[in-house]
């Protein structure tokens, strides 16, 4: 078929003539290889038109998402991580953070939010892959800790976005402590009756999986995420067996009942200000905790 040979020999276009299309321009799906122009994957909210895959995004997008008009107040924004052990691997622990800070704009590999989606008033804590693989150190425990006593406070629900590789091993045991913490605080927030919404995305493993990740009293996720506690090779060694189709997605773990659903990031907004709504406390039980608060002080 000549219509796409080249018929005519020594066709020559002079370089000053050649036209190249800019860098940027152009999103080439993972799982499915569609190309979509930049534009057109960002109004998709970072999501393939033709097979659905959801890349990973960060807070900047998921407040943009979330909050209305991506009005938003941040919570303790300039909080960064310490040295505790003096830990050194490549390089000094200090060194690495403040390398990764300049890299990505961030403080830590949480960031912590109010403000309101669909006009409803909402907390949003939402972790970074980008700082650190999404480690969980002692400001991320903190800061998750700080925006759930900023729920309790106010009588606002509260969403956690998790995305982590797990502990932050520069931190050690001071790492793992911020699971039993960060529980112990949704317990608190689980006695005030007070909305818990725990959003799992690609990937949610190790100590967050195993603590606050899996305690909302929703746990919805998005499509095809990883959801985990260990790695699916570790677990293929330990127990010395094929693994199923699908093993820790986020459809495999629904089917076993760790989720309550799986949502689109288009209708994410939607479903969970639908959640706060069915969940969260009416005016009058607000009144009558804010009358006992007050005859108690």
């Amino acid at each position: 078929m000549s219509w796409f040979r080249r018929v005519e020999k020594g066709i020559v276009t002079p370089t000053e003539q050649k036209k190249e299309t800019p860098d940027g321009l152009w999103h080439k799906c993972p799982e499915c290889k569609a190309v979509t122009s930049k534009a057109e994957h960002r109004q998709n909210l970072y999501t393939c038109p033709k097979c659905d895959h959801h890349d990973r995004v960060n807070s900047h997008e998921y407040f943009e998402i979330l909050f209305d008009d991506n009005a938003f107040t941040e919570l303790d924004e300039n909080m960064s991580s310490g040295d505790p052990l003096h830990f050194v691997d490549t390089k000094a622990y200090p060194d690495r953070i403040k390398a990764t800070q300049r890299k990505t704009n961030l403080k830590d590999a949480v960031r912590t939010a109010h403000g309101k989606a669909n006009g409803l008033d909402l907390v949003v804590a939402c972790m970074d892959f980008n700082f650190i693989g999404g480690s969980m150190g002692s400001v991320v425990g903190e800061k998750i800790s700080r925006a759930i006593d900023y729920s309790r406070q106010h009588n606002i629900p509260f969403m956690m976005i998790s995305k982590s590789g797990g502990a932050r091993m520069m931190e050690a045991g001071f790492s793992l402590m911020q699971m039993a913490k960060t529980s112990a605080k949704l317990a608190l927030l689980s006695e005030a009756k007070i909305p818990y919404i725990s959003l799992l995305t690609d990937p949610t493993t190790g100590g967050v999986t195993a603590s606050y990740a899996m305690l909302g009293d929703f746990n919805i996720s998005e499509p095809g995420a990883l959801i985990g506690f260990a790695g699916p090779r570790v677990i293929k060694e330990t127990i010395g067996k094929d693994l199923p189709k699908g093993f820790q997605s986020a459809e495999f773990v629904l089917e076993h009942g760790f989720l309550d659903f799986i949502v689109h990031r288009k209708a994410l907004k939607d479903r969970v200000a639908q959640l706060i709504a069915m969940l969260a406390p009416s005016e009058a039980v607000i009144k009558e905790k804010s009358a006992k608060n007050s005859g108690a002080n």
